[in-house]
């Protein structure tokens, strides 16, 4: 365990020595090398929280409006469930979302399968960990309804992280917890990971973060990272015959807003194309692009690709002083962060794409659970794209079990980490070869029509 106490302590001084001291974090960022990539859209959350109540803000807001649409076209998932590395059962996932609460088999009576789960419920996370932790105990009650795991009920305990993640681990851990799922920011995540200390997996479940995966030290994303998401997206450019592209970013190496930048343009580069034009701007603040958007127009041949990781309202923003200048032939594409702030109610959002975790259809799995769960507890779950990442997590942490024929930790840790093929909810996930990221198929969402609709998956 040393060394894996080693590799954490390692990553939470990069932590500690990429903190910044405000709430003009971005403005402040220098890719020196020395930030951590701490989470889902930032690299740390606790000095940069009055940006994240602007993003939390617009995405509530998102919500309001897209309860009145509709979702599109599915992605992943398959119509198999299960399937893990070892020589245990698949996870009969098929089965579980299909149980009745009104009309459940004989409760099971065996030892517990423990999960916890330490989120965030913040303004900075709440809008994705809230539900998530929602939706769990709903999926271990359907679970339990079908029998529960070879006659053992599934039980989840959520802690709250509060000011002190490690605190609440441990307290999942004294409760007797199998495995866990975590936040997906780094400045608690990386405590947990303190905590655990290798001994019992953590699923971070809505994190694109890759250093926070280390199958070494059982820990595991569910999804694609910034690299598969950036890569995908120029690979979808290209795919579309666009050669040509106009990027915008923070600056080299900074977590999230510019590593996803990088990423794409090394990616639509090793394609053969050509990056135009690199523009620097303030994630989450800027609305006026009027110096970057003179600098374009002086060089745009108006058939590029334009690519960022700003959010929703950034993008239209940005595309309006471009057509304003003529320029109304351009593309745009993006991260999920444009699907966390709802560019699917966006004025002047047509034609734009972006990378979903999820892309839900009426009646597919996801849509079929959460409707399940609307309708027994009577409100709706936000944040519907990432949902299936929780609930990934959970059946994730269970195949393990099921793998191992064991419960302890290491044990599952190991099988967890030689799982390939599993049909989640989210796609297919395999870690068996790899470091903890999960090599998965990307959706490509675009608004076509007012609608938002898949358009294609990108391989992973």
């Amino acid at each position: 365990m040393e060394k894996v106490r080693d590799e954490i302590d390692k990553r939470v001084l990069i932590v500690n020595r990429s903190l910044p001291n405000n709430a003009t974090w971005a403005r402040d960022h220098r890719a020196n090398g020395t930030h951590n990539q701490g989470d889902m859209f930032m690299g740390s959350h606790r000095d940069s929280r009055t940006r994240f109540r602007i993003f939390a803000l617009m995405f509530s807001i998102a919500l309001i409006a897209a309860a009145c649409g509709s979702d599109a076209a599915e992605t992943g998932g398959g119509e198999s469930s299960g399937g893990g590395g070892g020589d245990g059962a698949g996870l009969d996932i098929d089965a579980i979302l299909a149980a009745d609460l009104d009309n459940c088999e004989e409760a099971p009576t065996g030892d517990p399968i423990r999960v916890g789960m330490a989120m965030d419920f913040s303004d900075v996370v709440g809008f994705v960990d809230i539900p998530g932790s929602q939706l769990n105990p709903f999926v271990a009650e359907k679970i339990n309804c079908t029998g529960g795991i070879n006659g053992q009920p599934v039980e989840v305990r959520v802690a709250e992280v509060g000011d002190d993640a490690a605190l609440a681990a441990q307290d999942l851990l004294d409760w007797g917890a199998h495995f866990l799922v975590g936040p997906p920011f780094a400045d608690f995540a990386l405590p947990i990971l303190q905590t655990t200390d290798g001994e019992v997996p953590m699923f971070v479940a809505a994190s694109t973060e890759p250093t926070l995966a280390d199958a070494e030290i059982n820990s595991f994303l569910v999804t694609f990272d910034d690299f598969g998401m950036a890569e995908a997206a120029a690979q979808w450019a290209w795919d579309e015959g666009i050669t040509r592209a106009i990027v915008f970013t923070e600056g080299e190496g900074i977590p999230y807003t510019g590593v996803n930048p990088d990423a794409f343009m090394a990616k639509f580069t090793e394609l053969g194309g050509e990056v135009v034009s690199v523009q620097t701007y303030v994630w989450a603040a800027d609305t006026d692009f009027s110096a970057q958007v003179n600098e374009i127009a002086g060089l745009s041949e108006n058939n590029e690709i334009v690519f960022s990781a700003a959010l929703a309202f950034q993008v239209t923003a940005l595309r309006g002083q471009l057509e304003g200048q003529g320029l109304d032939g351009l593309t745009y594409i993006g991260t999920d962060a444009m699907d966390a702030t709802g560019i699917q109610v966006e004025d002047n959002n047509e034609g734009i794409a972006h990378t979903p975790h999820t892309s839900i259809s009426a009646g597919d799995r996801i849509d079929t659970l959460l409707a399940d769960y609307e309708a027994a507890n009577g409100e709706a779950l936000e944040s519907r794209s990432f949902m299936a990442l929780y609930v990934d997590s959970m059946f994730l942490g269970i195949q393990g079990i099921l793998d191992c024929g064991c419960t302890d930790g290491p044990g599952i840790g190991e099988a967890v980490a030689n799982i390939s093929g599993f049909q989640g909810l989210s796609g297919e996930i395999t870690y068996a070869g790899t470091n903890g990221i999960p090599n998965k198929d990307v959706p490509i969402n675009r608004i076509v029509d007012g609608e938002d609709v898949l358009v294609s998956t990108i391989s992973g």
